[in-house]
């Protein structure tokens, strides 16, 4: 028998000898940096009822203790060997101080939330003490499954590093199994290991034969394994490249820059309540008329002002027949609210904001109607076939809703079906007809020349039984949907509500859905870190939208009509608010911006305090009407009004204009793909958007005092060079930073960061006409084709350019190939790699240059 198959063996009756043992696992936490809660402290996680607690997630139950006054507490439980999430929590409940890992040491459960991670081998395992809210360093591997069918076993990573992370003997297959959490075919995991060298190779199953084997070129010659990869730890975290299965090629989808746009990539939303905008007939209302007489304030039409606000869509809630002052109960799909006009006055706000480039999405309630909508009194009189429009039983189901909710209303001694309140009886989708007049409904407004939809509560759209949402049928009814409506106009956008974590979202915006959803957690957690003062928080969430949504598709907010007005949220602190805005539109998505918000209007509690009038000017009436406003202005009209902030160039409303137009101007803003920034300290939150040659790179001083900078960002897709630094909000040169052959830098000093200030740097390749020598300047040479997929040239009009070399180089800086002599000038096969970015590296007499090549 080979020394393979007997290690294989011996790994085998390893695991079977363990499989129901419990071993020990010792948690240490050190707690002098904090004040100790009187009421202790506590580690909750999965591992709990495993090691014989009440339950799971429990932060009153598995309390640590100092038992020597050294301010390091422990608690050792006993449980099988497993993978565990868990975190130290201040206190005994989750309202008292649990604390906030950084995603360097911790991982994401999906939900914007991260925790510690810890896999408990055959030994047991003592982890090492760590500074409660801290890190220890981690390392994270990373393996790309695309092309490859994953074994039902699952996806392993064996090293001879898992006996130093607790995780039993080296090299064992099945004991470290890596997830998938996002369906993107990268499977992933991480480990706290003491800093050396080591070993490793990714197993597609749970045996020693299914251990990839790698190429002659790939990774480093091993006595146990023909080939291995190898890494080394020292005292840092360690993020390991993403690879494809089996090859040394780097896979990593956030460097990919293959990927779709469209229109609404290139917009800035503006959320408008008609009825609050501004009354153009004096009956204290808000009307169509109105929006048109301000579009000039939203967008003039003209792209080189920039004195209008500069927003290049505009979401109307619901402007259709309803009896109630917010629309959401519809009694008149067809109609326009009368309120606010005719249909012909629709009609002229829809060509005013087309002649001006600003694109009209409308509320589209798709869940319910009202109480009083035709359809409903025929349906409750069992009139004209209309019964089976709603859901009716003639006992109590004996159900309630979502948030305890009564959701069965009495009616003439039945009972019918409304999610939100008996006024708005929700439509019966598992009804054909019902179905078929919605979509109808909608290509009508379409053919009036909407350009898409809001559609509100979505998840609520088609119940099965007692399960109200997100159920299976919905989804079908969105995908029948999609086909229905791209049909009719395939530019249309849908955006959805889902207010729900980001993992419930996802589903909604997968292929054959919806075209965006908000994510409600990316605002808490701009607004958090912008309060509180740490961008942790954004980093995280950032990581879960970049490993779940498409890329780029999703909408950005920080609050809208349900939510208490951001500048409440903030502690009506003017710098706070400009550096929340200024974050959420230079990060990636489509940014909604709700009315009154760039101008700081407060108002919480009840929703008539959230959608108050716009606040226009310093009058009686604030500017929305010359008669009594059908609800009082808002209490900061005096203050926090247009008029007086245009005078202002320091005001909210300035920033808010400086920094959509700064959008609408740099392509990187809207189309670039993200890559976070590393920085000094938790009160820096820095990030770039990477578009071809070009990056605009954000750093956000979170703090309350002016910090000088320095930057590390280890690869992207830059080609290598040398790159002017500007300033983009004051036009100020600020050097050159050169970028190496990875398209990274390190310990670039920015420069002071006065508090609670953003600053936005565009790097752009730098004039080499000049500088440089004319084989040094990439405008002279030329890949093609460019993508590829099979192979390419490279061209260049230089007759006396001696070439030494040409290497193909990956994202990490690996050379893949190397070229000399006259193999330079020959066409180049690269149908062996993987798809995605790679660099070609040209050396001659006078220097090296790099140009990107895409292999599709």
């Amino acid at each position: 028998m080979n020394p393979r198959m007997l290690l294989a063996l011996a790994c085998s009756l390893l695991s079977t000898g363990i499989m129901a043992q419990s071993v020990s696992l010792t948690f240490q936490v050190d707690m002098s940096q904090e004040i100790v809660s009187p009421d202790g402290v506590h580690v909750a996680g999965t591992f709990q009822a495993a090691a014989g607690y009440p339950a799971d997630w429990d932060p009153s139950t598995a309390q640590l203790l100092d038992t020597n006054g050294d301010d390091i507490y422990e608690l050792t439980v006993s449980l099988p060997p497993g993978t565990y999430l868990y975190k130290f929590v201040n206190g005994d409940s989750w309202s008292a101080k649990p604390e906030l890992p950084s995603a360097d040491c911790a991982e994401s459960d999906g939900g914007g939330n991260y925790n510690r991670s810890v896999t408990v081998g055959s030994q047991g395992t003592e982890l090492p003490v760590v500074g409660f809210d801290s890190c220890l360093a981690v390392v994270r591997f990373y393996v790309n499954m695309d092309g490859v069918t994953p074994d039902p076993a699952g996806i392993h990573v064996m090293g001879d590093f898992q006996e130093l992370g607790g995780l039993g003997a080296n090299w064992d297959p099945a004991s470290f199994e890596l997830q998938d959490p996002n369906g993107d075919g990268t499977y992933e995991g991480i480990l706290t290991v003491p800093a050396g060298d080591y070993r490793y190779v990714f197993v597609n199953g749970d045996q020693w034969a299914d251990g990839e084997i790698l190429a002659s070129d790939c990774g480093s010659s091993d006595t146990i394994l023909n080939r291995v990869r190898t890494f080394s730890m020292g005292t840092t975290s360690q993020r390991l490249p993403v690879y494809c299965y089996e090859t040394c090629d780097i896979c990593d989808p956030a460097l990919s820059t293959n990927y779709p746009t469209h229109w609404w990539n290139d917009a800035v939303f503006y959320e408008l309540f008609v009825r609050s905008f501004k009354d153009s007939d004096g009956d204290g209302i808000g009307d169509f008329q109105g929006i048109i007489q301000e579009l000039d304030y939203l967008n003039d039409g003209d792209p080189d002002t920039d004195t209008d606000l500069g927003i290049t869509g505009i979401w109307l809630m619901p402007m259709m027949e309803s009896p109630s002052y917010h629309g959401y109960d519809v009694t008149d799909y067809y109609a326009t609210e009368p309120d606010y006009g005719t249909m012909a006055d629709f009609e002229e706000l829809l060509d005013s904001a087309h002649a001006r480039g600003i694109k009209i999405i409308i509320d589209y309630v798709m869940n319910h109607t009202s109480n009083q909508h035709p359809w409903f009194t025929q349906s409750a009189a069992n009139q004209n076939g209309f019964r089976e429009w709603y859901r009716w039983s003639n006992t109590h189901p004996g159900y309630n809703g979502p948030w305890g909710q009564g959701v069965w209303h009495s009616w003439a001694g039945q009972y019918f079906y409304g999610l939100f309140w008996s006024g708005m009886p929700d439509l019966n989708y598992e009804l054909p007809a019902v179905k078929e007049e919605m979509f109808d409904i909608a290509e009508f407004w379409l053919n009036k020349g909407v350009d898409g939809f809001r559609l509100d509560a979505i998840k609520y759209l088609d119940e099965n039984g007692s399960i109200l949402e997100n159920t299976p049928e919905t989804f079908q009814l969105l995908e029948d949907f999609r086909t229905r409506y791209k049909n009719v106009n395939p530019d249309a956008l849908t955006v959805g509500e889902v207010w729900s974590s980001t993992p419930e979202i996802l589903p909604y915006v997968q292929p054959g859905r919806l075209d965006l959803c908000f994510d409600f957690e990316l605002s808490y957690s701009i607004l958090g870190a912008v309060n509180g003062r740490n961008a942790n928080s954004v980093y995280q969430q950032l990581q879960v939208i970049q490993n779940g949504y498409p890329k780029l598709q999703y909408a950005t907010f920080l609050t809208n009509h349900d939510i208490d007005r951001v500048y409440n949220q903030l502690g009506e602190q003017p710098d706070r608010m400009k550096l929340a805005a200024s974050i959420y539109l230079t990060l990636p998505g489509v940014p909604f911006i709700y009315y009154g918000e760039e101008i700081g209007m407060v108002g919480t509690g009840a929703h008539e305090n959230i959608r108050r009038p716009m606040q226009w000017e310093n009058s009686q009436y604030g500017g929305f009407s010359n008669v009594s406003p059908w609800y009082g202005m808002g209490p900061n009209v005096a203050t926090h009004n247009v008029d007086d902030m245009n005078q202002d160039p320091n005001s909210i409303l300035a920033q808010y204009r400086e920094f959509i137009h700064l959008r609408n101007r740099e392509h990187a803003l809207q189309t670039g793909y993200l890559l976070p920034i590393s920085a000094q300290n938790n009160e820096i939150l820095s990030y770039g958007r990477f578009l071809g040659d070009s990056a605009v790179i954000v750093v956000a001083n979170l703090g309350d005092q002016a910090q000088a900078v320095s930057l590390d960002r280890s690869v992207s897709t830059l080609p290598a060079g040398d790159y002017e630094v500007t300033d983009l909000r004051d036009g100020q040169s600020l050097g050159q930073l050169s970028i190496d052959g990875q398209g990274g830098w390190s310990g670039w000093q920015v420069g002071t960061v006065p508090a609670a200030d953003i600053w936005v740097l565009e790097l752009k390749n730098a004039d080499s006409s000049t500088a440089l020598a004319p084989t040094l300047n990439t405008a002279n040479w030329k890949i093609y084709p460019n993508p590829t997929e099979h192979s390419f040239k490279i061209e260049y009009d230089l007759p006396f350019v001696q070439i030494e070399q040409m290497e193909l180089l990956d994202l990490s800086g690996r050379v893949i190939e190397v070229r000399k002599g006259s193999a330079v000038s020959s066409e180049w096969e690269i149908g062996h790699v993987a798809a995605g970015l790679y660099f070609v590296r040209i050396t001659t007499a006078e220097g090296r240059i790099a140009l990107p090549i895409l292999k599709e």
